[in-house]
């Protein structure tokens, strides 16, 4: 596995194609990073957006532009004039009890019924919790913000295990959106929220796949990959 820092391009810039990639949604970028990697048929990577701060090495100065990071099963392959890549091998040795520092951008979600016998319609955890909240009487707004970082944890810890880890301790919030998108004339919504904590390695295996394949679901579009150091 590759997971490659990908930068927007200095030299040569299109800069008809930064204006797109700047106003780019998700979806939109995820088919601009999917051109790293001409050859492949079905979807290679998973990936994350942010904008360059101290994301970046000593003496590189940010510039305000989008940065990605790739985890791909194949090597990517420079954009010139538009995206240049920094790829490593990423092969982690993993032993129950490591500590590891982590990041997530997930979409959690939950199935609701509507009825009984009705089929199960997917809803946005925060939401749900949210809208629960308000449901009943007298609930204040700290209440119901409190409600919502509580379901947006438990969703976490209740995939830990199945995931090969566990939280030491909770997980800081942060970074809520909701996202709304246009496909083939089709409106895409999804949510997503930031995590970043320690958790505990319990399964190897079961974190390696983790890691490599991403987790929960909206991974075409920016969510799912974990972000992960020694601790």
């Amino acid at each position: 596995m590759y997971l490659s820092r990908v930068r927007v391009a200095t030299q040569g810039l299109d800069r008809h194609a930064l204006v797109k990639l700047l106003s780019g949604d998700a979806y939109a970028n995820h088919q601009l990073l999917w051109r790293l990697f001409p050859e492949a048929e079905s979807r290679p990577f998973l990936f994350r957006q942010e904008m360059e701060n101290e994301q970046l090495d000593a003496g590189v100065r940010p510039r305000g532009l989008p940065l990605f990071y790739v985890m791909s099963s194949l090597k990517p392959d420079p954009l010139p004039g538009l995206l240049q890549c920094e790829p490593k091998r990423f092969d982690p040795r993993l032993a129950v009890g490591d500590r590891l520092l982590f990041r997530l951008r997930a979409n959690p979600t939950v199935t609701r019924k509507q009825a009984e016998g009705s089929r199960g319609r997917r809803h946005d955890v925060l939401m749900d919790a949210k809208w629960r909240c308000r449901n009943e009487s007298g609930v204040d707004p700290w209440s119901i913000r409190r409600a919502m970082d509580e379901s947006a944890e438990q969703w976490l810890r209740a995939r830990s295990t199945d995931w090969g880890f566990e939280l030491t301790t909770s997980p800081q919030l942060g970074g809520y959106r909701q996202h709304q998108l246009r496909r083939k004339k089709r409106e895409i919504r999804f949510s997503s929220v930031d995590y970043e904590g320690v958790m505990t390695v319990t399964d190897p295996d079961r974190l390696r796949d983790a890691l490599f394949h991403g987790v929960g679901r909206s991974r075409a579009f920016g969510c799912g990959l974990f972000m992960v150091k020694r601790g």
